[in-house]
C-alpha cells in the first residue's frame, strides 16, 4: 500500500492499554495497490476484536489505526479491479490489515459489497460485515446446521450473538436458545429470532443441542461441550470471558462422537475472501430484505474510546457503529 501526501482524521492506537490509550490523529491518506480499493468511509463498526487490537493481545504495528468493517463509498480502485467503480456505495471488510477507524481505508477488492441493489442505510451497512457475515460462515460453513437441528448461541444480546439466533432460523433450524450473562438482558436477545433465552448459569437444564456457537469461553465452554448431543458440533470463536484457556480431551471426543471447530473472521477473511464476500453480501440482501434484524447504535469517530468502554463492560446489546462523515 502506498501513502499519498494528502492527510486524513483517523483513531489510532500509539500504545497497548485501555481505552484511554486510542488517539484521534492526522496521518496519511492511503492509496489502493493492485486489487484494492480505498473506501470515503461513512460508518464504521466498533468490535470486539479491535479492543483485542488495542490490548496487545493480537500483535500489530505501533501506532495502529483499527477498524475491522465499514460502509462508504469508492475513492479509487487498483490496478485490476474491474466489479466496483468510483462513487458506487458499499459495504466491506477491513479485517485483514484493518483502518476502518479513519476517512479513507483500503480493503481488497474480494472483500466489498456493491449496495446500490439494496434500500439500506450507511449505518445499517457498517453493522453487517463482521456479525452478521460470521453467523452465516459459522453456522453454513462450519457448523453445517442442517433444517430441523437444534442450536445454542452465548452472548446471545451481543453484536454477533443477535446475529446468529436470526441466521440459525433462516438456515432452518428448528430450536434455537441463547444463553445471556445477566437477567437484565434476557428481553433484549428475545428479539434476535430466539425460541428462549436463558442465564448462563441455567446451560445444565437447557437440553441437548446438535450446534453450540461459543464466543464466552471459561466454563460457558466445558458446559457447552457436555449439551452436545452424539454428533454435535461446538465452535469455538471466541473467549470474551477472558477466562483460561479450556483443554477438551481428543478421547472424549472420539467416545461420545462430538466435534470441535474454531473460527476467526480474520483468517478465513485472508484465506478465503470471495467465499466471505458471498456471505457479506447474504447478509446485506438479508438485512435490506427485513428477514435480519439489526439494531444500530452510532457515536462519533471521536468517541472510539467510549465505544471500547461499553463493549468492554459487557453491558451493550445490538450493535455500535462510528459515524465518520456524513452520509
Amino acid at each position: 500500500m502506498n501513502n499519498s501526501s494528502q492527510q486524513m482524521k483517523a483513531v489510532t492506537i500509539p500504545e497497548f492499554g485501555g481505552a484511554e490509550v486510542l488517539r484521534v490523529a492526522t496521518v496519511p491518506v492511503p492509496e489502493p495497490g493492485p486489487g484494492q480499493v480505498a473506501i470515503d468511509v461513512a460508518y464504521a463498526g466498533a468490535n470486539f476484536a479491535e479492543v483485542l487490537y488495542r490490548r496487545g493481545v493480537v500483535d500489530v504495528p505501533l501506532p495502529f489505526v483499527p477498524g475491522i468493517e465499514v460502509a462508504g463509498r469508492i475513492r479509487a480502485v487498483g490496478e485490476g479491479v474491474e466489479d466496483v467503480a468510483v462513487g458506487q456505495p458499499v459495504a466491506a471488510l477491513s479485517i485483514v490489515d484493518s483502518g476502518g477507524y479513519a476517512e479513507v481505508v483500503v480493503t481488497s477488492a474480494d472483500l466489498v459489497v456493491p449496495l446500490d441493489a439494496f434500500v439500506i442505510g450507511m449505518d445499517v451497512a457498517a453493522a453487517l460485515p463482521s456479525n452478521s457475515t460470521t453467523a452465516f460462515l459459522v453456522l453454513d460453513r462450519v457448523a453445517r446446521v442442517e433444517p430441523g437441528e437444534r442450536v445454542l448461541i452465548h452472548a446471545a444480546a451481543g453484536g454477533v450473538g443477535s446475529q446468529l439466533g436470526q441466521a440459525a432460523r433462516l438456515l432452518g433450524a428448528d430450536r434455537v436458545v441463547g444463553t445471556v450473562g445477566s437477567a437484565a438482558k434476557v428481553e433484549t436477545a428475545k428479539r434476535f429470532g430466539y425460541d428462549e433465552v436463558i442465564t448462563r448459569d441455567r446451560i445444565a437444564d437447557a437440553g441437548e443441542f446438535d450446534v453450540v456457537v461459543d464466543v464466552v469461553g471459561g466454563p460457558a465452554r466445558r458446559a457447552s461441550l457436555e449439551r452436545l448431543a452424539p454428533m454435535g458440533r461446538l465452535v469455538v470463536m471466541g473467549n470474551a470471558s477472558g477466562a483460561e484457556d479450556v483443554g477438551i480431551p481428543a478421547n472424549e471426543l472420539w467416545f461420545t462422537n462430538k466435534t470441535v471447530s474454531g473460527f476467526n473472521l480474520a483468517a478465513f477473511s485472508a484465506a478465503f475472501p470471495k467465499e466471505t464476500r458471498q456471505a457479506l453480501r447474504r447478509a446485506v440482501a438479508a438485512a435490506a430484505a427485513g428477514d435480519l434484524r439489526v439494531e444500530v447504535e452510532t457515536l462519533p469517530l471521536e468517541q472510539a474510546a467510549e465505544a471500547h468502554r461499553r463493549i468492554e463492560s459487557g453491558t451493550t446489546t445490538g450493535k455500535l457503529v462510528l459515524k465518520v462523515a456524513g452520509e
